[in-house]
């Protein structure tokens, strides 16, 4: 397949506004104000399935309940207690009530998701400028605390007052430090996002490319020699780390314009479209061996998430397990991507259009609503719970269904899911997201913060669904 370079178009010095052309149909409409930021490099091109019926009325309501969600309730529960005025860096612990739990830590997930959303947000509009200011203090402590410089490289775990608790380098983090140093260029103009974000990107060539198979190593000690098999996570590669390299090489290209940010985006999608997704369902498989066999999806002894595993630290259903935010968060980001290469997402419909389907058909639940967490890639549901982030992902790969494919059953599938989160998963007055419910929507788990529970998912999935929804709103 033949496709032709078009570089993406040069970063202001004071980072990116929020002016930016829609074509419908090949008609350009000027689009401005609070929202549209960073939703796009130049402009796209979509056209809604005339036998689609959306209500106006409904479709307005809907954007002003994410609008209010957003602007009146999650970002302020963030703004108003992430920073760490003694220490510096984001606090990022808090209980039910949204009170600081008190942990001595800082990870570096938390650290740069943070970072990423408080940069995502000013780049979209929000905030009346003064979230630049919240952006540099959390860049500061990344890169003045977190840095190794003596090996290069982010550490995993700091204390509060930024010493190393854990010092290996784990890429599922530096993804997310390459993802939100390049945001936070975007968005303030200020080079150093970009120096480091290039640093990681230099690191990660050369340490953690297989030469021989393809794709990236995981895990590793402080000094870049490669950790040790099973739970170490030596012998592994993930559909997890692979996805978030996309996302993150995807900014990068659009900060930097270099051929080869654009070159090694090319190549992680190439990966993940013939090697990591299932051959058929087109579903994700979680984790391989080197070979890019089939590998067990077992729990890690670096973790970056709740995932619950049996007892012998592995899934029950180890092989055939797929997960249906994943699918739908790849989904989007795919089409993000290409849209940043300037490759006509269409290209790919079929395959969109088969992840859209299987998430439809297997991971709402039409009873209680809501995404479910599970199944198997054939279909079906092992998991019947509802965890936040999931619902996050799906909103927004729900929404790109609609505008790509103008088909009403994503469009059922989203006011679906978004009603399940605002009237269920929000947590009502303190205004964060309960991270895990019960099928029915009963809160299991209650803190609103924690090292891998975080504002990145909640945060971008309003700022990402009312951009997609303004979209379809235009047409």
């Amino acid at each position: 397949m033949d496709l032709k370079y078009l570089p993406p178009d040069p970063l202001p010095e004071k980072g990116r506004g929020n002016e930016h052309q829609i074509s419908l149909g090949g008609e350009p409409l000027p689009v401005s104000g609070r929202g549209w930021g960073g939703y796009l490099n130049n402009h796209i091109t979509v056209k809604l399935n005339q036998n689609i019926m959306i209500n106006k009325n409904e479709l307005s309501a809907l954007k002003k309940e994410a609008e209010n969600h957003l602007v009146n309730e999650l970002l302020p529960f963030w703004t108003t207690r992430m920073i760490d005025e003694t220490d510096g860096g984001y606090i990022t612990h808090f209980d039910k009530d949204g009170k600081d739990t008190g942990e001595d830590e800082k990870s570096l997930i938390a650290q740069t998701r943070c970072l990423y959303t408080i940069s995502s947000a000013h780049r979209a509009g929000f905030g009346e400028g003064k979230y630049a200011g919240l952006a540099k203090h959390g860049a500061d402590f990344l890169i003045d605390k977190m840095w190794d410089k003596e090996y290069g490289g982010f550490f995993w775990m700091m204390d509060r007052k930024g010493d190393v608790q854990i010092d290996q380098k784990i890429i599922y983090g530096h993804s997310f430090a390459i993802y939100s140093l390049s945001e936070y260029t975007l968005a303030t103009g200020d080079p150093r996002g970009l120096e480091y974000a290039e640093k990681v990107f230099d690191l990660i060539q050369k340490y953690c490319v297989d030469s021989m198979y393809g794709g990236y190593w995981e895990m590793f000690h402080r000094d870049w020699t490669l950790c040790g098999s099973g739970s170490q996570g030596g012998d592994r590669k993930t559909l997890d780390v692979h996805m978030h390299l996309m996302e993150a090489f995807t900014t990068l290209y659009e900060c930097s314009g270099k051929e080869v940010h654009r070159r090694k985006l090319l190549e992680d999608i190439d990966l993940l479209v013939n090697r990591i997704i299932h051959p058929v369902y087109k579903t994700g498989i979680p984790q391989f061996f080197k070979d890019w066999t089939v590998a067990p999806q077992i729990k890690f002894d670096i973790i970056w998430g709740w995932d619950r595993f049996s007892e012998e630290g592995q899934k029950g259903n180890a092989t055939d397990n797929t997960c249906y935010g994943h699918n739908a968060e790849f989904a989007w980001l795919m089409i993000h991507a290409l849209q940043i290469l300037k490759i006509d997402p269409k290209i790919y419909s079929d395959l969109f259009r088969i992840i859209f389907d299987h998430t439809v058909k297997n991971g709402i639940d039409y009873e209680f609503g809501g995404v479910f967490v599970e199944g198997p890639h054939s279909g079906g549901v092992y998991d019947l719970e509802k965890e936040f982030w999931q619902q996050a992902e799906v909103l927004i790969g729900l929404l790109d269904g609609v505008i790509m494919f103008g088909d009403e059953k994503y469009w059922d599938a989203y006011k679906n899911v978004h009603r399940f989160v605002f009237d269920k998963v929000i947590n009502k007055g303190v205004g964060e997201w309960y991270p895990l419910l019960s099928r029915r929507g009963e809160p299991i788990w209650t803190h609103m913060g924690h090292s891998w529970k975080i504002n990145y998912h909640t945060v971008r999935s309003m700022i990402q669904s009312i951009q997609r929804l303004n979209i379809i709103d235009l047409i």
